[in-house]
C-alpha cells in the first residue's frame, strides 16, 4: 500500500479555501485602502472650499493613519513576500501600535499630539470630523497592531500567546462592531451619541478579519480552513453561531424597549427559539458525525479494490454470525477460495488484468451467495465465505461459482473462464469450532484439492 503523505491529512489546509482568502484579504485590504483615501480627499476638500460636508462624520487623521498602516502592513506580509518586505510590514505594525498608544496616552492626560491640526483649521471641519480618536477605536487598533507584531517574532513568542491575543482582539472588535449597529438601529432608543465613526469600525473590522485567517493558517484556529468534515462543519456553522446571539439580543431589546410584548414573555419566546435552533444543531452534528463514523468504519473493513469485506471486516462479522449459529442451533460452513493462477497473469498481462480478475471473482461471488453470507477478500488472491449453510451446499455453492465463471467468460469473451480452488469446513454443532479453526480446515481443504487437481493434469 501506498504511504500516506501529509498533502492526505484532513488537517491539512484545503487548497481551494486558501486561494478564495487569499482573493478575499486583496479585495478587503483595497477596501480599507480606498476607504481611508476618500477621506483624506474629504479632509483636503473643505480646506478648498469647494464641496461642503454638511453632518457627516468622517473618520479623523489620527484613524485613517491607523488604517492604511494597518492595510499596508498586511499587504506587505505573509509567506510568499520577500524578507524585505515582511520586514518593511512590521515596521508599520510597529508604527500603528506606537501611533494606537500615542492616542490613549493623550486621551487619558487630555493632551494633543497635533497630528489631526492640519487638517482641522477651516471652520466646516469640526462639523465633519471626529474631534478626536476615541479611546475604544484606538484600543482595536493598538491590539490589531500588536497582534501583527508578535505574528512577525512568532518564534520569541509562544503560539498559544498568539491565539489568545488575535481572539482577544476578534471578540473587542465585534463588541465595537455590534455596539454601532445597535446605536446606529436605535434598538436602546433614539438619542444615542457614538463617538466613532463608521468608517473606522469598518475598517477595523475588515482588518481583524484579514488578520485572523492569516493566523488561522497556522495556529489553533486552523481547523476552519482545513479539508476533513470537521473543518467543514466548522465553516458552515460558524456564521450561524456568531449571527444568532446577537440576533437574539437584538429581538429581546426590540420587543422590551419598543413594548411589543411584555418582558417574560419576550425572554421566554427568544429563549425558546434559541433552544430550538441549538437543538436542530446538536442533532445535525450527531448525525454527520454518526455518518462519518459509518463511514470510517467501512472503510477500516472493507477492501477497497472488490467491495468485499477485508481480512478485519471478514474476522469480524463472521465471528457474529457463527454465535449467532452456535446459539441457534443451525449448521455454519466456511469456504476459503483460492483464484487460480493470478500470478501468471499479473506477469503475462500485467497488473490491471489481474486486478480485473480480481474484481470478476468478487462479482461471482456476489451472485452465488446471499446477502446474509459473509465474503471477503482475505488475501492477495485468496477469498472467503462464511454462512448458515451445511457441508451439501457448500458443495452446490463450489458447482455454481464455477458454472458462473464459464457463464461470464463466454458472455464477455475476453479471457478464458476464471479457475478457483475451493476448500470447505463445516462447524460441528458439539465440538462448537472457532472461526480460525473452520478457516484452519478450509485452507487445509483448498489446498489438497489444489495438489489433487494437480496431480491429475501432470
Amino acid at each position: 500500500m501506498a504511504k500516506i503523505t501529509s498533502t492526505l491529512l484532513s488537517s491539512d489546509p484545503d487548497e481551494a479555501v486558501l486561494e478564495k482568502l487569499a482573493v478575499t484579504e486583496r479585495v478587503l485590504l483595497a477596501s480599507v485602502v480606498v476607504i481611508a483615501m476618500v477621506n483624506l480627499i474629504a479632509w483636503a476638500i473643505p480646506l478648498a472650499g469647494s464641496v461642503p460636508i454638511g453632518t457627516w462624520r468622517f473618520m479623523s487623521a489620527e484613524s485613517t493613519l491607523a488604517a492604511l498602516l494597518g492595510a499596508f502592513s498586511l499587504n506587505f506580509t505573509g509567506a510568499n513576500r520577500s524578507d524585505r518586505m515582511n520586514r518593511v510590514g512590521l515596521l508599520l505594525a510597529v508604527a500603528l501600535t506606537l501611533l494606537c498608544v500615542a492616542v490613549l496616552g493623550e486621551n487619558l492626560l487630555h493632551i494633543s499630539l497635533g497630528i489631526d491640526i492640519p487638517f482641522e483649521s477651516g471652520p466646516e471641519s469640526s462639523l465633519a470630523f471626529a474631534a478626536r480618536f476615541p479611546s475604544q477605536t484606538a484600543a482595536g487598533f493598538g491590539l490589531l497592531g500588536l497582534t501583527l507584531v508578535l505574528a512577525k517574532v512568532r518564534k520569541r513568542v509562544a503560539s498559544l500567546t498568539e491565539d489568545l491575543l488575535t481572539a482577544g482582539l476578534v471578540v473587542f472588535v465585534l463588541t465595537l462592531l455590534s455596539g454601532q449597529v445597535t446605536a446606529m438601529l436605535h434598538l436602546f432608543g433614539p438619542q444615542i451619541y457614538v463617538r466613532s465613526s463608521t468608517q473606522s469600525i469598518a475598517c477595523l473590522f475588515l482588518l481583524t478579519w484579514v488578520a485572523f485567517f492569516r493566523r488561522a493558517r497556522i495556529g489553533v484556529f486552523s481547523i476552519l480552513l482545513g479539508r476533513g468534515n470537521g473543518s467543514k462543519l466548522a465553516r458552515g456553522l460558524s456564521p450561524i453561531l456568531l449571527v444568532l446571539p446577537y440576533l437574539r439580543e437584538g429581538l429581546r431589546a426590540h420587543f422590551i424597549n419598543w413594548r411589543r410584548m411584555p418582558p417574560h414573555y419576550a425572554t421566554a419566546l427568544l429563549a425558546s427559539i434559541a433552544m430550538v435552533v441549538s437543538m436542530a444543531m446538536l442533532l445535525y452534528l450527531a448525525w454527520r458525525i454518526n455518518y462519518m463514523e459509518i463511514e470510517i468504519h467501512s472503510l477500516s473493513i472493507r477492501d477497497e479494490l472488490t467491495g468485499l469485506y477485508n481480512l478485519r471486516g471478514f474476522t469480524l462479522m463472521a465471528e457474529q454470525a457463527l454465535r449467532m449459529a452456535h446459539r441457534s442451533g443451525d449448521p455454519f460452513s466456511v469456504l476459503f477460495i483460492d483464484l487460480d493462477d493470478l500470478k501468471q497473469i499479473n506477469d503475462q498481462q500485467g497488473h490491471s488484468a489481474g486486478s480485473a480478475c480480481l474484481v470478476e471473482a468478487a462479482e461471482i461471488l456476489k451472485l452465488v451467495f446471499r446477502e446474509t453470507d459473509v465474503l471477503g477478500r482475505v488475501g492477495g488472491d485468496e477469498f472467503a465465505v462464511a454462512g448458515g449453510f451445511t457441508q451439501s451446499g457448500t458443495v452446490k455453492a463450489a458447482r455454481r461459482m464455477r458454472e458462473m465463471a464459464t457463464r461470464l467468460s463466454n458472455e464477455k469473451g475476453e479471457r478464458p473462464a476464471l479457475s478457483f480452488s475451493i476448500g470447505q469446513a463445516t462447524s460441528d454443532k458439539n465440538a462448537r469450532e472457532s472461526l480460525d479453526t473452520l478457516l484452519a480446515k478450509a485452507d487445509q481443504a483448498m489446498y489438497e484439492e489444489k495438489r489433487r487437481r494437480k496431480a491429475l493434469t501432470n
